[in-house]
C-alpha cells in the first residue's frame, strides 16, 4: 500500500527537519516492503485550495493513505470527505483537520503556551512585561498556542502583554518583526514564543541596545547554542516545541491502520523539552540549522498508543 504525505508548508527549520525525519522513517519501511511508498508533497504557496488540489490528486493516483499536516482546521474538510469514501485513509498532525473521518495526531499546544506563561511568571515572581512572537497567522497551531498563552495570563494580573508580532515560525522573520515594534515598547522582561522565533528575538533585542530578557526557546540548534554561551553568564531559560519527528509517528500510526490495527482516531503525542541540564548533551547531537528531535520508531508509537 502506498502512503503520502501531505504537506502546506517547508519554509523553516522545522519544517524542512519534519521532512527529512519522514524519510528517515518511511524509506527504510519501503526498502522492507512494509509499505510499497512514502512519497512527500508540499504546497508552493502555503493555500489550503492549493493542498485541497493537491490531495485530489493523491486520491486519483491510488494512495491508499495521505497523512496530512493541513493549511486550515476546516478548509480541507470537504477533500477529506471525498479521500474517506474513496475508502482512503486520513491522518491529520501537527496541524489538525476537524473532519471526523480523518485521524488526528495532536500535541497539547494550549499547554505548550500554558507552560511558558508559568515559567515566566515563576521567574519574574509574577510581575513582568511580555512579548507575544506569534506563529503563521490563520494556522490552528499558531491559535491554539496563543489561546493557552491568553487562557493561563489570566492567572497573573500583573504580567502583561505589552506588544505582539507574528514571526512565521522563522528566525529571521522574527527577527525583523521585532526589531520593528521594539521602539514602540517599554522594558521587556519575558518573551512568549512559538518556536523557530527565539535566537531572531534575542538578536533585535541585542541590536536594539537591550538588556536580555528571559526568551522562551524552541529547541532550534542556534537557540541551544545561543543559550548555551548566555549560560556562562548564568542565563536561563526552557526549550520546548513539537519535535519535528511527529512525522514519524504518523507514518506509524498510518501504517498500523493500513495493517489493520484498530486506533482511537485521536491520539495524543507529547511534546519535547530540553531542560537546563540536559541542553550540553542536546546540544552535542542537533546539526547546525536543525534542531531537537526524536525519531519514532513502530515500537515507540505502539507503547504510547497502547498505554492510552
Amino acid at each position: 500500500m502506498k502512503i503520502a504525505l501531505s504537506n502546506n508548508y517547508a519554509g523553516n527549520s522545522w519544517r524542512q527537519t519534519m521532512l527529512k525525519s519522514w524519510s528517515e522513517a518511511a524509506d527504510p519501511a519501503v526498502k522492507q516492503g512494509i509499505v510499497a511508498a512514502a512519497p512527500t508533497f508540499t504546497t508552493a504557496e502555503n493555500q489550503a485550495t492549493e493542498q485541497v488540489q493537491q490531495m485530489q490528486n493523491l486520491i486519483l493516483q491510488g494512495y491508499k493513505a495521505i497523512v496530512v499536516d493541513a493549511a486550515s482546521p476546516t478548509a480541507l474538510n470537504g477533500v477529506i470527505k471525498q479521500a474517506c469514501a474513496a475508502g482512503v485513509t486520513v491522518v491529520s498532525f501537527d496541524g489538525i483537520a476537524t473532519e471526523p473521518c480523518a485521524y488526528r495526531i495532536a500535541v497539547d499546544f494550549q499547554k505548550l503556551g500554558s507552560m511558558q506563561v508559568d515559567y515566566l511568571a515563576k521567574r519574574l515572581n509574577g510581575k513582568g512585561n511580555l512579548l507575544e512572537i506569534r506563529g503563521l497567522a490563520g494556522v490552528s497551531v499558531d491559535d491554539e498556542i496563543h489561546k493557552g498563552m491568553v487562557d493561563e495570563l489570566k492567572k497573573y494580573p500583573d504580567l502583561k502583554v505589552v506588544g505582539s508580532v507574528h514571526g512565521d515560525w522563522t528566525q529571521t522573520v522574527a527577527q525583523k518583526q521585532v526589531a520593528g515594534i521594539l521602539p514602540t515598547l517599554p522594558k521587556i522582561d519575558g518573551v512568549l514564543t512559538q518556536g523557530g522565533d527565539g535566537f531572531g528575538a534575542a538578536n533585535a533585542i541585542k541590536d536594539a541596545g537591550r538588556p536580555t530578557p528571559i526568551i522562551i526557546l524552541g529547541n532550534r540548534q542556534e537557540e541551544l547554542a545561543w543559550w548555551a554561551e548566555q549560560r556562562k553568564s548564568g542565563y536561563e531559560t526552557m526549550s520546548v516545541t513539537i519535535p519535528p519527528g511527529c512525522s514519524t509517528f504518523a507514518f506509524w500510526v498510518t501504517q498500523q491502520i493500513l495493517a489493520g490495527k484498530k486506533l482511537p482516531h485521536d491520539i495524543q503525542m507529547p511534546l519535547l523539552e530540553v531542560k537546563a541540564d540536559e541542553l550540553d548533551s542536546v546540544l552535542a547531537k542537533t546539526p547546525q540549522g536543525g534542531l531537537a528531535n526524536k525519531i519514532y520508531t513502530r515500537d515507540d508509537v505502539l507503547k504510547v498508543v497502547d498505554a492510552k
